[in-house]
């Protein structure tokens, strides 16, 4: 499978923002991009559970507002806003801890649709020092180039998920994830983090997606 890491990057626009929820320092890390699809595609794309696991992974539950869903290897949680076709909000557990993601859709006056994607996070505990905005906000871009590709391919055709899921491992894929991360990491940056410890965090994500030792001795 041969992806243009460095089209695919710029394709997305990449955000940190500071925030609090429930009284608690949080941080939004927020990823925006547009499909050449209408907006009543791209949301069956995102919300039926026929077609989830064609781009991401399979889904169970009762996908329906207050409904819970479980991603197989992955998060789960409860569907908190559901607003057909523009807004989905969900709750994602994974780890021991809760976290919160929107996704909202808009015309692109452009053509096509406007895809936003926030993942807000609670800072607690030492994860947001060692990993920082990268390690949810390169995760979702992974995920957004599956879209994009399944997007792309028709919802008729045969996309090859099992090779998109592969190509982070390639020179390509770990050529996206490093300039994903340093994209993360200049927005964290942007966004008043400390550039000495915006960059360490940076390198570790990059370690930690690329499957090489963290730099500072943590993986």
């Amino acid at each position: 499978m041969k992806i243009d890491p460095v089209a695919y990057v710029g394709a997305v626009v990449r955000e940190v923002a500071v925030r609090e929820r429930d009284g608690k320092p949080a941080r939004a890390v927020i990823a925006t991009r547009s499909y050449h699809t209408d907006i009543a595609d791209l949301w069956d794309a995102l919300s039926n559970p026929e077609r989830i696991p064609r781009w991401f992974l399979p889904i169970s539950g009762d996908l329906r507002l207050g409904g819970r869903y479980q991603f197989q290897g992955q998060a789960g949680g409860e569907i908190t806003t559901c607003e057909p076709p523009r807004r989905l909000a969900v709750t994602w557990e994974a780890m021991g801890a809760v976290s919160w993601v929107t996704v909202t859709l808009a015309d692109d006056p452009a053509g096509g649709t406007r895809l936003e994607l926030e993942h807000l996070s609670l800072i607690e505990g030492d994860f947001w020092d060692r990993y920082g905005s990268g390690a949810v906000g390169v995760g979702w871009d992974l995920a957004l180039i599956g879209l994009a590709l399944y997007i792309a391919a028709g919802p008729c055709a045969q996309f090859d998920r099992a090779a998109a899921a592969a190509w982070p491992g390639s020179e390509d894929g770990k050529d996206f994830i490093r300039r994903s991360s340093a994209d993360w990491c200049r927005a964290s940056i942007k966004a008043g983090t400390d550039e000495a410890a915006a960059r360490r965090a940076g390198a570790n994500t990059t370690a930690f997606y690329c499957g090489e030792p963290e730099p500072g001795g943590g993986g």
